[in-house]
């Protein structure tokens, strides 16, 4: 039933792909085997971070705006798809009651 099928050209191009022939095999000499890198030099232990506390009323003052900014894009876009929703629904609304009233006729 499911037997592969090699499509016949009926008209041949005359184009002959050659056969690959692979090279032959070289002997190769051995190498001898490279030295071992020197290990990298290691970076000295960074100090903690000392917080001033200006520093810190700034950092503070910067994430409270970050939540601030964050928090107004998403009662947006909360708000968006709210009236998005109700205006759907008004239109459904209108429209079944449309054709209802085609369907009575008058």
């Amino acid at each position: 039933m499911l037997r592969p099928h090699v499509p016949v050209n009926p008209l041949p191009t005359g184009h002959t792909i050659p056969l690959h022939k692979p090279a032959p095999v070289v002997d190769v000499e051995p190498v001898a085997p490279a030295p071992t890198p020197t290990p990298a030099p290691v970076a000295p232990a960074r100090s903690t971070v000392q917080l001033t506390p200006g520093s810190a009323l700034a950092l503070a003052a910067g994430g409270g705006a970050v939540v601030l900014v964050v928090g107004a894009v998403l009662v947006s876009m909360l708000l968006a798809v709210a009236l998005t929703g109700v205006s759907v629904a008004l239109i459904a609304i209108v429209l079944r009651l449309l054709v209802r009233d085609m369907q009575k006729g008058r």
